[in-house]
């Protein structure tokens, strides 16, 4: 089996699993590290690993703009091409589609886009789009989908999910023609901030029988109400013996709310390029290393953290190093929030494994509240 569910919390919804790839095993509830174009900003191959991560992301549309899939075939996948060797998941480009909105086209076919490197015009559709997938050899693929920006009114939002349905057709005979039984494939369930569209995408796309689905168009501009909304009423209505993926979301709190009703996996950006903006995540909340009160501190950035960064550098010296706008700031800054990231996340796997996740999720936040 792809996936397998081996611990359940008895008192959440939480869960601890396990995913089987060609390039390894995946532990779960899991957070991927963003590779968007090849490569962890500020980081290498190696240091991800000495980090913990499992997996990470890239993203097909950059992808397919640069290196090119030419380059890509010397090599015979994205895990060689940028020395990585462990699972990859590559999302579809549909959330270019949104980040774009001014260079693009979407049409029933698929869409055209204005690309933001040269200006020249490309287009995926959804077969194209699991080709370029194919030639990555991306462990876990994502269909090409569709969402519209909040707020968007009923009529567009059932206008982009009868796109999103049929595209995911599309792509899954293609995927199944193309590719059975090696890599997978996951959909991705849409429709807003509208429950009942939530449903439906959910029950069309479990009739699909995808390996995995996830979860999109949220983190884009909704209130915390809303995007907790979505995440309770559909969660229940997703494939229990599946994956399930929260695309995009990543704060601390957001995780764990989405794990206590069964989420099983994350990306987003915020440890990285936090990181790179000098804001870094500790067991007391965040820190701005750029803060005056930092010049003098011979603290690590997280006296509970053991990572490479807190085991050799103090706050003072990190927060030179940003001042000074030095690449080290960049390496370092990276290496700490992508460490505490990847331990909150075995933690609470290991809290699932005794039974402990709520006690674990309170504990840590009324800790993570108190402010550093």
């Amino acid at each position: 089996m792809f996936f397998t569910i081996m611990h359940r919390d008895n008192e959440t919804g939480a869960r601890n699993g396990l995913l089987k790839t060609e390039h390894g095993k995946i532990e779960t509830p899991v957070f991927m590290p963003v590779g968007t174009g090849g490569t962890v900003k500020a980081l290498t191959p190696e240091q991800l690993i000495d980090s913990g991560a499992q997996i990470i992301l890239g993203n097909t549309y950059h992808l397919y703009l640069r290196p090119g899939m030419d380059v890509i075939k010397t090599f015979k996948s994205l895990h060689r091409f940028m020395a990585w060797p462990r699972p990859i998941l590559t999302d579809s480009g549909g959330f270019q589609i949104f980040s774009l909105k001014d260079n693009t086209r979407v049409e029933e076919n698929g869409v055209t886009f204005k690309s933001h490197i040269d200006g020249q015009t490309i287009f995926l559709s959804p077969e194209n789009v699991v080709e370029i997938q194919n030639t990555l050899n991306s462990d876990i693929q994502m269909v090409l989908d569709y969402f519209k920006p909040h707020p968007s009114t009923r009529k567009e939002e059932e206008e982009a999910l009868t796109i999103t349905h049929n595209w995911a057709q599309r792509a899954r005979q293609h995927f199944l023609e193309s590719m059975p039984n090696k890599n997978a494939q996951f959909a991705i369930i849409q429709g807003g901030l509208f429950n009942d569209l939530r449903a439906e995408s959910a029950r069309v796309l479990t009739e699909m029988n995808f390996e995995g689905y996830g979860i999109g168009g949220l983190s884009v501009g909704e209130s915390k109400a809303d995007f907790e909304m979505i995440i309770h009423s559909l969660l229940p209505l997703m494939p229990e013996k599946k994956p399930r993926y929260l695309m995009g979301s990543g704060t601390p709190e957001d995780i764990l709310m989405a794990v206590e009703r069964g989420v099983d996996m994350f990306d987003c950006v915020l440890p990285t390029r936090n990181a790179r903006n000098g804001t870094l995540f500790t067991s007391r909340g965040k820190l701005v290393i750029k803060n005056e009160k930092f010049k003098h501190d011979p603290e690590p950035i997280d006296p509970a953290c053991t990572c490479y960064t807190c085991r050799h550098f103090s706050r003072a010296y990190l927060r030179h190093l940003f001042q000074s706008k030095e690449i080290g700031s960049a390496v370092l800054n990276t290496l700490h929030n992508l460490n505490f990231y990847l331990d909150f996340m075995s933690k609470i796997r290991y809290a699932i494994k005794q039974f402990k996740f709520r006690s674990f999720k309170e504990n840590f936040l009324s800790l993570y509240k108190k402010g550093v």
